[in-house]
């Protein structure tokens, strides 16, 4: 979600750099950056690292809520999202969202997209406060095939961050990764894109298919 659909990057590194700075310390991009892509609570722990006597759940909640005040005054899609949800919708294809986010902020954009798009996107969401372990670890993407009823090795996945990217690989999932604020190295273990602008059914339906060939063929 963070990264992929919409552009939230920038609104939490805004988030984490008031919550820092209201505690004495000091938060850098570069900092900020390091955290692209990581579960909350794992994040947490790092801000209490810097300074900010809160408990774990403290700290997400108020990161959420000023992300959130952000939110509700513009949404920042990406690029070409909208526009693969709604054919990917249109031709049936079941999807889900698989965010670290926790579950109010995953809904509230959720909202925000099917207002807009005037029709019901996502058949299914798995949070990041529903899952025990965080990308990088694959249970987020395992859940979610689950609910859908499909094996994960039927699923394509869209990643922009390195944790996100492992957890997607680690799932068996088809992975393509559109990186944004932080670049990715090229791998054979999935298919690197410029963004999502241009991405299409087709060819999401050619990289699986050339994905579980090369498979069949090892």
């Amino acid at each position: 979600m963070d990264g992929t659909i919409v552009d939230t990057e920038p609104y939490w590194m805004r988030a984490e750099e008031e919550l820092v700075a209201r505690w004495g310390g000091t938060w850098t991009h570069e900092e900020a950056m390091q955290l692209v892509g990581q579960g909350l609570w794992s994040s947490a722990l790092v801000f209490r690292s810097r300074g900010v006597d809160l408990e774990p759940q403290q700290i997400i909640d108020e990161l959420t809520d000023r992300v959130l005040e952000q939110i509700a005054e513009h949404v920042p899609w990406r690029a070409g999202a909208r526009e693969l949800l709604v054919e990917l919708r249109e031709a049936g294809v079941p999807t889900a969202l698989v965010t670290m986010s926790v579950r109010r902020m995953a809904d509230t954009i959720v909202a925000a997209l099917d207002a807009e798009l005037g029709r019901r996107v996502f058949d299914v969401v798995v949070a990041g406060d529903e899952v025990e372990r965080p990308k990088p670890y694959p249970d987020a993407y395992l859940r979610a095939a689950e609910q859908l009823g499909v094996p994960i090795t039927s699923c394509v996945a869209l990643e922009d961050s390195e944790p996100g990217v492992a957890s997607a690989v680690a799932s068996g999932a088809t992975t393509l990764a559109v990186p944004f604020h932080v670049p990715l190295p090229a791998s054979p273990a999935y298919t690197l894109l410029d963004g999502l602008a241009g991405v299409d059914l087709e060819l999401l339906t050619r990289e699986h298919a050339a994905r579980r060939a090369g498979e069949a063929v090892r």
